[in-house]
Parts: C-alpha cells; sequence; structure tokens
C-alpha cells in the first residue's frame, strides 16, 4: 500500500483536507496547533494511506511536534508527498514548498482556498504554477469539499511520477559548502533522495538533519565545513548568517514563480478583517469582549435552552424509560440484585450523566463557531502580553483554551512549544482549566443555588482557572522552573464564516467523546460504586450508611469540614471523580438514593449551602486531574516526578483556594 505524506503549514486546511479524502474526522480549528502528532487513514478509493503529519512553517524544526514532521521525512517509509499550500496566503506558504521540491520526493499540490483567494482579488494560472514547480496542481476548497474528488483520483497517479530535486541557486559560497557536503555523503554511501537537500538543511542549521546525519556518519568532518562555510559566508555577505543567504534566495525564487503566476486586484476584505481587529484586539476592549462573548454562550447553555432541553430528557430518562426497563426486567423474571443495579445504579449514574448531553453540545456547538471563525487565534493573541508578565508566552494559551473542551488534547496540545521549560509548565497548568467533563457538576449545583446566575457563576469558575493559572505560572517559572526568553509568532487567520455541515460534525465529534465515556467508562463506574453502596463489611444488602462506600467517603470527609462540605457523599464523590470528573455526577445520584435530577437537586440544597456549594464547584475545579490526563502527563513529560507534582500541587491548591473562598465568605456572612 503506498503511503502518501500530507505536509503544509499551520492553519492551511490539512487536517478538513485529511478528513475529506479518508472519510474519517479529526479534530479541526481554525488555528495552529490542532494536529500534534501523526494520524494515518486510507484514501476512500482505498488506493493509499495518507498520513497526516503536524502543521509546520518549515523543515528546520523549533518544536516537538514540528520535529515529528522532519524525522518522519529523514526516516519513515512514504512514496509521495501531498503538500497543502493556502492560495490567499501563498508567499508565505511557499517556503516550505521550496524544502520540499528540494528533497526530490514525488509531490502533488492542492492548493486550498480557492475561493477566499477570489475574494480577495489573487487571479492564479494554476497551469503555470504547476509547470514552474515541476508538481501538479489542484485547486481545492477542503472545508466545502470542492475538488477534493478530483486530487484523489490524481494522487495515485502522480505518485507514479518522478520529482527531479528542485536545485536553487544559493551563490558560490555556499554552494561550494553543499558540494563538498554531498562528495562525503556519497563517500559514506548515505542513502536519501536527494543528498543535496541533505547538505542544504545541514547548513541551514537543521537540527534534526544535523542529528541525524551525526549518528549516521563521522561528524568531525561535517562540522568542519560548516565552520568553514560559516566563516566565508560572514565575510562575503556583509556579516550575514548562513540561514538568511539561504532564505534570501528562496524568497527570491518564490517571487519571480508568483510574478509569472499570480496578479492581484483590489478588494476590501482585508480592510474589513483590519476593521475587525482592531475591536476584537484591542488591548483595552478584547478581554472584556471575550468574557462577555463567553457569558452570553453560558447563558444560551443554562438558561435558555441547555436546561429546558436537559430537563426533556430527564423527564424521557427517569420515566418512560426506567418504567420501561422495570417492565422488561419483571417479564424475564430478573433477580433482585439485577433488578437492584440496574435500575438503583446503572440508570441514575449513566442516566444522571447523559442529562447533561444538550447543554454539552451547545457549549461545544459554540466553541466549534468560535474556533472555525477564525476568533480563537486573536484571544490567543490578546492573552500573549498577559502571558508573558507569569513567565510564558501567548502560544502556551493555545494549549488551555483546548483544555476547555478536554485536558488531554490540552496536555498533548502543548508540544507546539519550543521552550521545554515552558512547554513542561504548560503541561503542568493545562489541567486547571474547566473540561466539559466538569459541565454536569456545574449544571447541578449552579442550577440548585444559583438559579437566576447560572452563567455568571459557571463564567466565574472558568475565569478562576485560568487566573490561578497564571499565578502558579508566575511562582513556578521564577523558582523551580526558571525560563529562557522566548518568541511568540502567530499567524492570525482569515475570518471566515463556518461552514455549517463542518461545524455540526466538529460539535458532534467533540460531544461523542462524553457521550462515549458515560456508555464505558461511567457505566463501569456506576456498577463499581452502587456495589460499594449496598455492601459493608462481611454483610450484603446493608443500609447505605453502613456501606463500603460510606466507610470509605468518611475517611476522607473530616478533612473537608473547612472546606463546608465534610459529609462522607461529598468524599465519596470526589474520590470517584478522580477516574472521571462526571463520576461525580454518577455517585451522586446513587449515593441520594434518586434517579431524577430534579429530586438530585432536592437532595443537594439540603446537603449545602450556597457558600458550600461553591466551594465544592472551586474544589471540582481545581483537584487532581482525571486519570486520563496523569496519564497522558506521564507520556508527555515521560517523568514519574512531574505526574506526582501535577498530582500533589493541584490537590493543595485547590484545598488552599476552597478555604479561602470558604472561611472568607464565613467571615463576610455569607455562610
Amino acid at each position: 500500500m503506498k503511503q502518501i505524506a500530507l505536509v503544509g503549514n499551520p492553519n492551511t486546511g490539512k487536517t478538513t483536507l485529511f478528513n475529506q479524502l479518508t472519510g474519517s474526522y479529526e479534530y479541526v480549528g481554525n488555528w495552529s496547533g490542532v494536529t500534534v502528532e501523526k494520524k494515518v487513514g486510507k484514501l476512500k478509493n482505498n488506493q493509499a494511506d495518507i498520513i497526516d503529519l503536524p502543521g509546520v512553517h518549515s523543515l528546520n524544526p523549533i518544536s516537538m511536534d514540528e520535529k515529528v514532521v522532519t524525522n518522519f521525512l529523514l526516516e519513515d517509509s512514504y512514496s509521495s508527498i501531498l503538500h497543502i499550500v493556502d492560495a490567499s496566503q501563498l508567499e508565505r506558504s511557499m517556503h516550505l514548498t521550496v524544502q520540499l521540491l528540494e528533497l526530490g520526493v514525488p509531490m502533488t499540490i492542492a492548493l486550498n482556498r480557492v475561493d477566499m483567494a477570489k475574494r480577495r482579488g489573487i487571479a492564479l494560472d494554476c497551469g503555470h504554477l504547476s509547470a514552474n514547480l515541476g508538481s501538479r496542481v489542484y485547486p481545492i476548497v477542503a472545508k466545502k469539499n470542492k475538488g477534493c474528488d478530483v486530487l484523489e483520483e490524481g494522487l495515485t497517479k502522480d505518485a507514479k511520477q518522478s520529482n527531479k530535486p528542485l536545485f536553487l541557486n544559493y551563490g558560490a559560497v555556499l554552494e561550494s559548502g553543499i558540494e563538498k557536503m554531498v562528495q562525503f555523503l556519497q563517500e559514506k554511501n548515505h542513502a536519501s533522495p536527494s543528498l543535496r537537500w541533505l547538505a542544504i538543511q545541514y547548513l541551514d542549521g537543521n537540527q534534526a538533519v544535523q542529528e541525524y546525519l551525526d549518528d549516521d556518519v563521522s561528524a568531525t568532518f561535517l562540522k568542519q565545513i560548516y565552520r568553514e562555510t560559516e566563516g566565508r559566508v560572514y565575510e562575503q555577505y556583509q556579516h550575514r548568517d548562513i540561514s538568511d543567504v539561504i532564505a534570501s534566495s528562496r524568497r527570491a525564487y518564490i517571487q519571480d514563480i508568483l510574478d509569472q503566476s499570480l496578479t492581484k486586484g483590489e478588494t476590501g476584505e482585508q480592510n474589513l478583517t483590519e476593521k475587525v481587529d482592531r475591536i476584537v484586539t484591542n488591548k483595552y476592549l478584547g478581554i472584556p469582549l471575550f468574557l462577555f462573548l463567553l457569558y452570553l454562550i453560558f447563558m444560551v447553555t443554562f438558561n435558555w435552552l441547555g436546561f429546558p432541553l436537559s430537563d426533556l430528557l430527564d423527564a424521557l430518562l427517569s420515566g418512560p424509560l426506567t418504567v420501561g426497563i422495570a417492565g422488561i426486567l419483571e417479564f424475564l423474571g430478573a433477580s433482585n440484585f439485577i433488578h437492584r443495579l440496574i435500575l438503583d445504579g446503572i440508570l441514575p449514574g449513566v442516566g444522571g450523566v447523559l442529562v447533561f448531553v444538550p447543554q454539552i453540545m451547545i457549549l461545544f456547538f459554540f466553541i466549534s463557531l468560535l474556533e472555525d471563525s477564525g476568533y480563537m487565534a486573536r484571544v490567543t493573541l490578546l492573552m500573549d502580553r498577559t502571558m508573558e508578565k507569569v513567565g510564558l508566552n501567548g502560544k502556551a494559551f493555545i494549549p488551555m483554551i483546548i483544555g476547555f473542551g478536554c485536558n488531554v488534547p490540552g496536555v498533548m496540545a502543548a508540544r507546539t512549544i519550543e521552550q521545554p521549560k515552558e512547554r513542561l509548565l504548560t503541561i503542568l497548568l493545562t489541567p486547571l482549566m474547566s473540561c466539559s467533563a466538569r459541565l454536569p457538576i456545574y449544571a447541578i449545583f449552579a442550577g440548585t443555588f444559583f438559579a437566576s446566575h447560572q452563567a455568571l457563576v459557571v463564567l466565574s469558575l472558568y475565569v478562576l482557572g485560568v487566573v490561578v493559572a497564571l499565578i502558579l505560572a508566575r511562582v513556578f517559572s521564577s523558582t523551580i522552573l526558571k525560563n529562557e526568553q522566548s518568541v511568540f509568532l502567530i499567524e492570525l487567520p482569515a475570518y471566515s464564516i463556518p461552514y455549517l455541515p463542518s461545524l455540526l460534525r466538529s460539535t458532534w465529534d467533540k460531544g461523542k467523546g462524553f457521550i462515549k465515556k458515560a456508555g464505558t467508562f461511567i457505566f463501569g463506574g456506576a456498577v463499581f460504586i452502587w456495589l460499594l453502596s449496598v455492601t459493608g463489611p462481611g454483610a450484603w444488602n446493608v443500609d447505605m450508611e453502613h456501606s463500603f462506600l460510606a466507610m470509605i467517603g468518611g475517611l476522607i470527609a473530616p478533612l473537608f469540614i473547612p472546606l463546608g462540605f465534610g459529609t462522607w457523599q461529598a468524599g465519596a464523590a470526589l474520590i470517584t471523580g478522580f477516574l472521571a470528573k462526571e463520576s461525580v455526577v454518577s455517585t451522586m445520584y446513587i449515593v441520594y438514593h434518586t434517579s431524577e435530577l430534579g429530586n438530585l437537586k432536592g437532595a443537594v440544597a439540603e446537603a449545602f449551602t450556597p457558600l458550600s456549594a461553591y466551594s465544592f464547584l472551586v474544589f471540582i475545579l481545581l483537584y487532581i486531574p482525571c486519570l486520563a490526563t496523569v496519564a497522558t502527563i506521564r507520556k508527555e513529560t515521560d517523568s514519574r516526578k512531574w505526574t506526582f507534582f501535577s498530582v500533589l500541587y493541584a490537590l493543595l491548591v485547590a484545598y488552599l483556594v476552597a478555604v479561602v473562598i470558604y472561611q472568607g465568605g464565613r467571615l463576610l456572612g455569607f455562610a
């Protein structure tokens, strides 16, 4: 089976094209950092496998995810490259194109967003561009699946062609160094599509290529050539370095190609983007506007639409569905144990989580809307100044925003951060972001105690998570993780009207994970929790107050008295929350003997006060990451020490903040 590597700049529609060609669905966002590891899918015509690689600006990697691409091109087996470029930003995209052409691997070019280019007054001659580059060029609009079928048909045919490596003259001094390296690699019988490409990348300071060659051939001679060439370039080009000379030659080549293949007309679209950006990226208005948008989203999610839909679903699950299942069990002659397990354990535990699916879907719809429109990239830019003051840069806010959906991909997205200590710091802080799994807990408590201000209460929790993360970033970056200076570069994508089918598919993809977890992880957890609630020391079918669950929750309950919720029920729910945050809701349905949302709210109203309820929500927000997130932290840091630290510090911070809120509230008379 042929292997086609999909390569392109961040935010060029690469993952969208992968989804269209394979019929699968990977996470898509109109900002960089979406793909952080390679993904493999099969073309719909079953003629080849396509490998979606992380977005890169250059084959000279500066971050972990970019290194994935260079190492793949160096070491993995593939037959051709599918290179996607943004037609509306062709000059920027072609710097990567030149490096890929120099590699000499058969390459097909997908010219994406030709509709956007046309709106910007850009006219492209694809035939001329194809002839100049020596690769087939296919105009497409990946988001709307336009031209993708033609591209798919051509991929297999183009893969059979052989590309001659692009020869770009870099001047006598550099060419001399390149030739010396090529001769040396030939003497070593080094296998590569283009030895010249290896030499150019080595001289350009590509660390991945340098490590690759140092492992395989004598490093001493190559380093000697590099130093000699560097010195001669410095003298010849008035103190310019090798990378600058290489970049200048590529820019001249790109400009020559574009002069022959592209014409630009006047358009008002850029002016409109600039006018919008003056408002949404304004240093005074930008953040308040973002918070206002979040407030409106939470109003729709909780007050205006979400809870009415949840109430309807709750009525269905706790009414006709429960009665129907009870009738089926009665008809089948199920034992009392099975009867109680399903009706008292599984249905309340799983159904209690599923009733919040409408709110989860509504929230994910709006998050997808903000991502696809290009607005989220602006939020990252807005946060750069604040992040810089605490020892990070704006790019660290990308994993945090992704963490609003789920902390696991948020932690993984930290691979896009170049500086190792900043990357580690971002990994440690991302679990403080309020993920969707916490939303059902917020919904129950906010709906019970703060019915008229639900959106404001939930917004305060999201903001609190970010504020605590920023404070800790400042503390950690000035103590245990002192950072080096870093530069923040981000491309602001053009604003675009989200394509409704893609928007709905993105919403479903985010939300189906929540449903899947309810049918698997939460299902198993509900069974286990119920068994603990009906068994005790040497006895079965005990009163819940004397069950193993009550004993376990009671062991830690005294620790939470200063926080305002020192009951065994709260303690038991918090323990199960380590497995998955949704399990807190499942546990509460079981320990409070109810299968209806309204009854659970009544039980919670008796067990908590408004102040202790808010303290409980804050603790849920900040305390230890879920099991899946902890496992991801362990994988990404490759360190037991930092994994343990991520659990311990979060627990301590959650406890301290909740104590301050509860005890401070009591002093202010809110108890």
